[in-house]
C-alpha cells in the first residue's frame, strides 16, 4: 500500500513538471493551484493556460510501436494525455511528422496546433528539463544551467573547472534532501527550477588575500561567513494565531524554509498552501532557501502563522475536463498522500461535498497531548462548520473542571461536554444547526465552559470513558458506553458538587434548536438554585473567616505590644546594669589612683625639723579642712597629689588661695611652694571646675 502511495505522488510530481516545462510557470504555488483548478488533468491544465483558436486541443500521438522507436518509453505527459484521448471516445490520429529532432523555441511552444486537420491538434514532445543553480563559494558565485538528468558528480566537474577546488575536496551542500551522492541523478531529487548550493572545502584554509577582500565587500563577508552560520541552530518562536499558542522549535542552518513549513503543518494541522506567515524577512523570497542564507535573525526570530483563506471554488470543471478525468485504483491513496502537496482531501479533484471526500478526522488518533488534540478539533470544527462556534477549552477535563467548579462560588459555571462521532448521521445536523447557532453559541459561552471530545476511534473512545471515570465515576462511563452511533453526538451537562460532580442532562444529536436551548436553561436553574445556596455559604464562611482575622490580628497585635513593652523594659533594666558597672569601674579606678597617690606621697615632716616648712590648709567643698605639712622646697605636685588622694583629683577640681585670689592648679606643677608663695603657711580652698 504504501509503494502504491509513493507512486501516486510521483506521478503528480511528475504532472507537476510536466506542466511547469510545458507553460513556462515557475512558480510551484501557482502550478499546482491551476493544475487542481483542472483535477490534476495535464491537458485540461495547459489549454486553460495556453488557450487554442479552436478550444479543447485533441491529442495527436503516434502509436504505441511508433513511439518506442521514435521517442522511447512515453513520458508521464504523453501518457496523461494518451489516457485524456482514450476516456473522451477518440482513437489516437495517426503520427503527424513531427520529430524531437527539433525542439520548440520556448517552453510554451511544445504545445504546437498541426495544420494538416481542420481541427488543431496537439503534438506534445518531451523536452528536458532545465535547472538554474547559483553555487557560492566564500567570496565567488558561479551560474549553472543543466539538464534534469545530469547527475551531482557532472556539477562537481563543472566547478572544479570554475573554482579551481578538486573534487575530492569539495563538499556540495544545501540539497533539500540532505547529503546525495555523485551519482545521483536530479531528477530523483525533485528539484525546482532555481536551486542555491554552497561549497564547503574543509581540507583547504582560506588564503589571506581571500579573508583581505572579505573584510572590504559587505557581500563577500556574508558569503564567506556562510558554512559557519549553517552550523549554527536557530530559534524560531512560531505563534499560531487561531490557537494563540507559541511553538519554540529549534533548527540548523541547513533546513531550509519548506521544510519548516512542512514541520509547522504536523504541528498546526494547516497544510503548507493554506499557511499565511508573518514574520520572514524580505531575502527570504524562495522556500528552497536555507536558513542560513535567508535573513532571519540569529540566535531567535519569530514568526506567526495562520490558515488562508480558501479561494472559492467557483469554477467547477468544464464538462469536457470532467470527461477526460479517469479514475485509477490508486486514488485511494491519492487522498492520502495529498499533503504532500499541500492539497485537501475535499480538493485534491474539485470535490467539495463531504459525502464524495473523506473527511479529515476531528481528532488524530492516539494523540498523547490532550491539549494538541483538542486544538486540532477546535480548528477542523471551524473548518467544517465556521468561526461561529463555542469557545472550546482548550485543556484537559481535569483542567475543564477546575475551571468550572471550583473557583469563587460566583464565577462557578455548568461543564458542557460535548462528545462528537463522525460516524453517526446526526453529526453534521446537530454541529451546523444546533451548536452553531447564534443562540446557543452566546447561551453556551456566557454559563457554561464548554470542552469537546472526538470519539469515532476506539481509542479515543476508551480514553475519554478513562477520564470520565476518574472524574465522574462509573455510573456515567457506563451510561456513554450504552449510546449507540447514531445517537451521537452527545452534549452533557455537569455540575460541581462539594462530595462529588453530578450529570444533570445528556443531550442527544436527534433535537432541535429550542429543545436544546430548554434543556440547557432547565440545567441553568438547577444550577443557579445551587449556586445560590453555595454563595450564602460562601458568604457566611467568609463572614466567620473575617471575624475571626479580625480576633487574631487584634490578638497579634496585643502580642506585638507586649513584646515591645517587655523588650523596652528589658534594654532599660539592661542600660541601669551597665550605667551601674561603668560607675562602679570608675569609682574602682579613682580609688586604684587615690591609693596609688597617697602610697608615693613624701612622708610629713615634723614640726620641728630644722627645715623649712609650709603648714597648708585646705577647705574642701563640703567645708571640711585639710591639713598637712609640706617642706617649703616640694614642689607643688606633691600638693597636687596630697588633694587627689583625698578624692579631689586635679582634672576636676582647682585649687585657690583666698587673698589674693590666684589659681595654684595653673602654676607649674614643677615649682616649689616657696615660689608660689604658699610659706610658711596658707589656707586654701577647693572649687569644682566648670
Amino acid at each position: 500500500m504504501a509503494s502504491e502511495s509513493g507512486e501516486s505522488n510521483m506521478d503528480r510530481e511528475m504532472i507537476l513538471a510536466d506542466f511547469q516545462a510545458c507553460t513556462g510557470i515557475d512558480n510551484i504555488a501557482e502550478a499546482i493551484t491551476l493544475l487542481e483548478l483542472n483535477n490534476w488533468d495535464l491537458v485540461a491544465a495547459i489549454n486553460g493556460v495556453i488557450p487554442q483558436e479552436n478550444g479543447i486541443l485533441q491529442s495527436n500521438f503516434p502509436s504505441e510501436a511508433s513511439q518506442a522507436s521514435m521517442y522511447g518509453p512515453p513520458s508521464q505527459a504523453e501518457a496523461a494525455v494518451a489516457a485524456a484521448a482514450a476516456a473522451g471516445g477518440e482513437a489516437p490520429p495517426p503520427s503527424s511528422s513531427s520529430s524531437s529532432s527539433s525542439p520548440p523555441s520556448s517552453s510554451a511552444s511544445a504545445f504546437c496546433p498541426s495544420s494538416s486537420n481542420s481541427s488543431s491538434r496537439l503534438i506534445v514532445e518531451r523536452q528536458p528539463r532545465m535547472l538554474n543553480f547559483r553555487v557560492e563559494y566564500r567570496q565567488r558565485t558561479v551560474e549553472l544551467v543543466l539538464e534534469e538528468g545530469s547527475t551531482v558528480g557532472e556539477i562537481k566537474h563543472i566547478l572544479e573547472t570554475e573554482l579551481g577546488v578538486p573534487v575530492s575536496k569539495m563538499q556540495l551542500k544545501g540539497w533539500k534532501s540532505g547529503d546525495v551522492s555523485d551519482s545521483t541523478v536530479m531528477r530523483s531529487l525533485h528539484l525546482p527550477k532555481n536551486n542555491s548550493l554552497y561549497v564547503l572545502t574543509p581540507d583547504i584554509a582560506p588564503t589571506a588575500s581571500a579573508s583581505t577582500s572579505t573584510s572590504t565587500s559587505t557581500s563577500t563577508s556574508k558569503n564567506s561567513g556562510l558554512p559557519e552560520s549553517l552550523n549554527q541552530n536557530y530559534l524560531l518562536v512560531i505563534s499560531h494565531r487561531e490557537a494563540q499558542r507559541d511553538y519554540n522549535l529549534n533548527f540548523p542552518g541547513t533546513r531550509t524554509i519548506q521544510e519548516v513549513k512542512r514541520n509547522v503543518s504536523d504541528l498546526t494541522n494547516i497544510q503548507v498552501r493554506h499557511q499565511q506567515w508573518e514574520g520572514w524577512p524580505a531575502s527570504a523570497s524562495d522556500d528552497t532557501m536555507t536558513l542560513a542564507v535567508s535573513g532571519i535573525t540569529y540566535p531567535c526570530h519569530h514568526l506567526t502563522v495562520c490558515r488562508r483563506s480558501s479561494p472559492a471554488n467557483s469554477q467547477a470543471p468544464t464538462e469536457e475536463c470532467a470527461d477526460v478525468h479517469m479514475v485509477s485504483d490508486s486514488e485511494g491513496d491519492d487522498f492520502e498522500d495529498a499533503s504532500e502537496f499541500g492539497v485537501d482531501d475535499s480538493e485534491m479533484f474539485g470535490m467539495g461535498s463531504s459525502t464524495t471526500c473523506r473527511k479529515t478526522p476531528m481528532m488524530p488518533e492516539n494523540s498523547e497531548n490532550e491539549v494538541d488534540a483538542l486544538l486540532h478539533f477546535t480548528a477542523e470544527f471551524s473548518s467544517r462548520y465556521g468561526e461561529a462556534h463555542p469557545m472550546f477549552f482548550i485543556g484537559s477535563m481535569e483542567a475543564a473542571s477546575q475551571e468550572a467548579f471550583y473557583g469563587k462560588a460566583r464565577d462557578r459555571k455548568l461543564l458542557a461536554i460535548y462528545l462528537h462521532n463522525d460516524d453517526s448521521v446526526l453529526g453534521n445536523v446537530f454541529c451546523s444547526q444546533m451548536m452553531c447557532a447564534d443562540s446557543i453559541v452566546s447561551y453556551l459561552s456566557q454559563n457554561f465552559i464548554t470542552w469537546a471530545w472526538d470519539v469515532t476511534k476506539e481509542s479515543n473512545k476508551a480514553r475519554l470513558l478513562t477520564m470520565c471515570t476518574r472524574h465522574f465515576g462509573s455510573v456515567v462511563t457506563q451510561t456513554i458506553r450504552t449510546y449507540k452511533t447514531d445517537q451521537f453526538p452527545l452534549l452533557l451537562i455537569v455540575m460541581g458538587k462539594r462530595t462529588s460532580n453530578e450529570v444533570l442532562n445528556v443531550i442527544q444529536g436527534n433535537t432541535t434548536v429550542d429543545e436544546l436551548m430548554m434543556r440547557l436553561m432547565g440545567a441553568m436553574e438547577i444550577f443557579t438554585a445551587q449556586q445560590q445556596e453555595d454563595i450564602k455559604d460562601e458568604d457566611e464562611r467568609e463572614a466567620r473567616e473575617t471575624v475571626k482575622r479580625e480576633q487574631d490580628e487584634a490578638y497579634r497585635v496585643s502580642l506585638e505590644a507586649d513584646r515591645k513593652k517587655r523588650e523596652a523594659q528589658e534594654r532599660e533594666e539592661a542600660e541601669q546594669v551597665r550605667q551601674k558597672q561603668m560607675k562602679k569601674e570608675q569609682e574602682d579606678e579613682k580609688e586604684a589612683i587615690r591609693l596609688s597617690l597617697e602610697q608615693s606621697l613624701p612622708s610629713e615632716p615634723r614640726e620641728d625639723s630644722v627645715e623649712q616648712i609650709s603648714k597648708l590648709r585646705v577647705r574642701t567643698p563640703s567645708g571640711q579642712f585639710l591639713e598637712r605639712r609640706f617642706l617649703g622646697g616640694c614642689k607643688l605636685q606633691v600638693l597636687f597629689d596630697f588633694v587627689a588622694s583625698k578624692g579631689y583629683p586635679f582634672e576636676e577640681f582647682k585649687l585657690l588661695t583666698t587673698f589674693p585670689r590666684r589659681n595654684i592648679t595653673q602654676l607649674d606643677p614643677g615649682s616649689t611652694l616657696l615660689d608660689a608663695k604658699l610659706f610658711p603657711q596658707e589656707t586654701l580652698f577647693l572649687e569644682a571646675k566648670e
